[in-house]
Parts: C-alpha cells; sequence; structure tokens
C-alpha cells in the first residue's frame, strides 16, 4: 500500500506539471494525502442511497428499472461499438462525468473561497498538508538572524515554534516598553512578519516607521500594533497569538518569558553595563553576562513545544544580545538539556561583531553559549564553508569586523559536529554579507533528514521538505565534520 501510495504520487505530481490547464490540476486531486477523495467517494454513495431509498419509500421497483436501463445501455453498446474498444468507451466516460463533476463542483467552491485566483484549490492544500506534516522546529533566537531564518524554514514546515528575547531596550521598542511597561515587540514583530503568507506586504506594513508626528516619530507599525493588541487582550501571550491568527501564520512566535527582562554584562576591563543597547554600543570584550530578574520564569508554550520538538535550532544573530539572553531563563535551559533524543544545532554568525565578539573564532561561539547555559546544549554548529570576498572583508574591516574562523581542532576538541555549507549572500554593490533563507533553511533541513534517517546521503543533492519521523540514535553515529551543498 505504502508503494502505490508513492508511486500514485508521483504519477500525479508529474501529470499535474505536464498536463495541460484544468486537465492536468485536476489530476492532481489523485494525489494521496489530500483526503479529498475519500468523501468525494462516501458523498457519491450517499447519494446513490438515498436516491434509492426514496424510490423503494414511494413503493417504485428501483433495481428493476435500473437493471433493465444498464441492460438496454449495454446492448447499445454491443451493437454499435466494436468489442476491443468498449471497455475502454465505459471508462472513458466514467472518467469524463468524474472529472466534469469534480470540475464543476471544486471550481465552484474556489471561485468562493479564492476570489482572487492566483493559485489552484488543490495546490493550496497539498502545500498545507505538506507543510502540516512537517518537522516539529523549535528556533531560538532574536534580532534579524531568526526572522531571516524563519523566513526560509516555513516553506518546509508550518509546525515552527520561534523562541524570541525580550531583552530589547532600544529604538522604538525600547520607548513603548518605557512608556506603556510590558515587552519589547520589536522582534517579535520581525518574525510575525517572517512567518505570514502575504510576507512582503505585512513586512512593509510592520516596518514602517512614522516620520512625523508628536510622540509617533521614530515608531514603526508592527509595535504599535502589537502594543495595541496587548492592551484589548489579556495581556502579550494573548496578543501575540491573536496577531497570528490575524496575520495567518505558519507556525507560532513566544516570547521566552513574560518577565520585565534587562539584561547585564560584565566587560574585561572590570566596567558592568546595563541595558541591551547600552551593550552592543560599548565595544568592550565581554565576560559574563546576566539580566534581571536573574532567574526569569519560562512561558509554558515555550517548554511545551521544546518538549514536543524534533529539531531545535539556536541563532543565529547577536551572540550576547539576541541569542546567549534566551538562555538566561534556567527553564528553558533544563527543557534543552533534556532532549538529547533529537537534533539540537547552533548557527554561527557569519561575520564577528564590533565589540561584541570580535577576534571570536566559532569554538569561542560554542565557549560562550555553554558558560551560559552552564552545560553542553548543542553538539553540532552550522559554519559558513567559503568566506566573503575580499571587498566584504575590506568593507568589513572599517568596522573591526572579520570572518569568523572555524578551528576545527577545537571544535573536535569540545565534542562538537561541524557543517560547513555555503549560506550566505553578499549584496555585489553594498558588499553586505548576510544569511542566505533559502540556503539555510534547506540546509538545516536536509542535515535533520540525514540524522534522522528521512533523507540518504546520495539523496542529499535533491532535497524536498522533509516529513517528520521516528527518532534515530544515528545523532552521535554521524562524522564531526560535514559538508553539505547548499
Amino acid at each position: 500500500m505504502a508503494l502505490f501510495k508513492d508511486v500514485l504520487k508521483n504519477v500525479t505530481k508529474q501529470a499535474g506539471r505536464q498536463l495541460p490547464g484544468r486537465f492536468g490540476q485536476s489530476v492532481k486531486w489523485l494525489a494521496p494525502g489530500l483526503s479529498v477523495k475519500r468523501w468525494l467517494l462516501m458523498s457519491a454513495v450517499g447519494v446513490v442511497l438515498t436516491v434509492l431509498g426514496f424510490a423503494i419509500l414511494i413503493r417504485l421497483t428501483p433495481v428493476f428499472y435500473v437493471i433493465q436501463l444498464i441492460q438496454l445501455l449495454l446492448q447499445v453498446v454491443t451493437q454499435y461499438v466494436p468489442g476491443y474498444m468498449r471497455g475502454l468507451l465505459v471508462i472513458g466516460l466514467g472518467l469524463l462525468l468524474v472529472w466534469w463533476g469534480q470540475s464543476r463542483t471544486l471550481g465552484s467552491i474556489t471561485e468562493v473561497l479564492m476570489p482572487e485566483g492566483n493559485d489552484e484549490l488543490v495546490d493550496r492544500l497539498l502545500t498545507h498538508r505538506r507543510l502540516h506534516r512537517g518537522a516539529k522546529i523549535v528556533a531560538v533566537g532574536g534580532g534579524t538572524g531568526l526572522s531571516t531564518l524563519l523566513r526560509g524554514l516555513k516553506e518546509y514546515s508550518a509546525n515552527i515554534t520561534a523562541v524570541v528575547t525580550v531583552a530589547d531596550d532600544g529604538g522604538s521598542s525600547g520607548r513603548l516598553r518605557r512608556e506603556m511597561g510590558g515587552l519589547p515587540p520589536g522582534d517579535i514583530r520581525n518574525c510575525l512578519a517572517a512567518l505570514a503568507d502575504q510576507e512582503k506586504l505585512i513586512t512593509e506594513l510592520f516596518q514602517y516607521r512614522f516620520r512625523t508626528g508628536d510622540g509617533l516619530a521614530g515608531h514603526s507599525f508592527g509595535n504599535l500594533f502589537l502594543s495595541a493588541m496587548s492592551e484589548i487582550t489579556n495581556g502579550w501571550e494573548e496578543a501575540i497569538a491573536t496577531s497570528s491568527q490575524v496575520l495567518a501564520i505558519r507556525g507560532q512566535v513566544l516570547p521566552a518569558t513574560l518577565s520585565d527582562v534587562r539584561l547585564w554584562a560584565e566587560f574585561e576591563d572590570g566596567q558592568r553595563i546595563e541595558g541591551e543597547s547600552q551593550i552592543s554600543a560599548a565595544g568592550g570584550r565581554i565576560v559574563k553576562i546576566g539580566c534581571t530578574p536573574s532567574r526569569p520564569p519560562a512561558l509554558p508554550s515555550v517548554l511545551k513545544a521544546i518538549a514536543e520538538a524534533d529539531f531545535i535550532i539556536l541563532g543565529p544573530g547577536s551572540l550576547y544580545t539576541s541569542v546567549i539572553p534566551n538562555l538566561l531563563v534556567p527553564d528553558i535551559i533544563m527543557a534543552i538539556a533534556r532532549r538529547k533524543d533529537i537534533p539540537r544545532i547552533y548557527v554561527c554568525n557569519i561575520m564577528s561583531q564590533p565589540g561584541e565578539t570580535t577576534g571570536y573564532r566559532v569554538s569561542d561561539h560554542i565557549k560562550a553559549i555553554d558558560a551560559a547555559a552552564g552545560r553542553r546544549l548543542f553538539d553540532a554548529v552550522l559554519v559558513q564553508k567559503q568566506p566573503p570576498s575580499a571587498a566584504a572583508q575590506h568593507h568589513y574591516s572599517y568596522e573591526n569586523s572579520h570572518p569568523v574562523k572555524t578551528d576545527r581542532d577545537e571544535l573536535m576538541r569540545l565534542g562538537c559536529r561541524v557543517i560547513l555549507a555555503n549560506v550566505m549572500e553578499e549584496d555585489p554593490k553594498t558588499h553586505l554579507v548576510r544569511h542566505s533563507s533559502e540556503r539555510l533553511a534547506r540546509v538545516l533541513v536536509r542535515w535533520y533528514g540525514r540524522v534522522e534517517g528521512l533523507i540518504a546521503p546520495e539523496e542529499a543533492a535533491a532535497v524536498a521538505p522533509v516529513s517528520r519521523g521516528s527518532r534515530s540514535s544515528r545523532l552521535r553515529s554521524q562524522k564531526p565534520t560535514q559538508k553539505l551543498r547548499p
């Protein structure tokens, strides 16, 4: 049965691509997993039984008349149609009636549900089914790095939980936090926009900043929207959940904690600075980082998502101000530590951040995370394989920023598996270097598939979105260093 489903799935996929127009789209309805065919068949059987029962109720003899009608039709067919054509003719007539009925019925439904007509309903259903069978992924971080990752992951799974830091105290978020209290909405806003179906429009709307207005200037619409939602609902957790429904996002966005967290950092020169924005601007080497209150409680929904996760990803993002703040919540550390049975990976930054990680190698990132968590949580790290261009490195050198070096020997000594892949995109004009959403997500999903045994190594060059599968002890049997093509 499984083999039959695979064959039918491949046939319908190829037919949907190669057959023209409406007929090609109609063939897609035969694809397994849509949960449509069985109900259409059940409806057809129900109609037949209803008509039969009604005929019996009014004392007709429907079976006799049906047999007579069939006999008459068979006589006509045998009289005028050659023997070798009879079966094919009946099959063709049946398929034509099925196709016509299905097209008209579903066309009417599509016209109501999708008046814009950009996609076929069957394509939407196929995508919906595929995404909701995807792996349960928990992505932990903050800033633009996490939203970049989510933008790619949402093409492979709708079972995504983004755990977002709430330590931001600068810009519009900081102003709203000081004036209204509650959580800083900036990172939450970015993640909601990244996971939205209409991402381009929502991102433009949420990122729009008012240029004029007494008290409005500098604020982004998304921050004001979330702050208003927190006022008219029962707090930030419900506000984010309601906003997620309004924006039709794939997955969920959760703050690491609902506490009013304020970061502090101790630097190599002995000074102690409070506030996420002040720490980023200080420019010194950080030796210790913490928060006030010292042990903020985790959101229960976050712990539940981690407990049910198939795959946990940390980063990318600013190490001390976006990534590690999530690990200052003890409950999150304990929850991740319990999940030794699933893949857990840290996505390392491509370039060092001036002041915050100047001179850091990949192993220094791992050591900083281990020190903050008090234990090893992530035993694999994804590193950019090829360095940025000479022009990009020259551009970043003016900011005292350099590529993060991969020191394999030290990483192997730490027992950390290294995943090498090209996940970078570089702007040819500005020479800005960023993670590519598409490449990063594809490599992470491919690695997850290998570890879980869902994708064979020889099939890795043509990776499709991965479905959730059983866990495997192969986690610890992978080679220390792997190279994956994006």
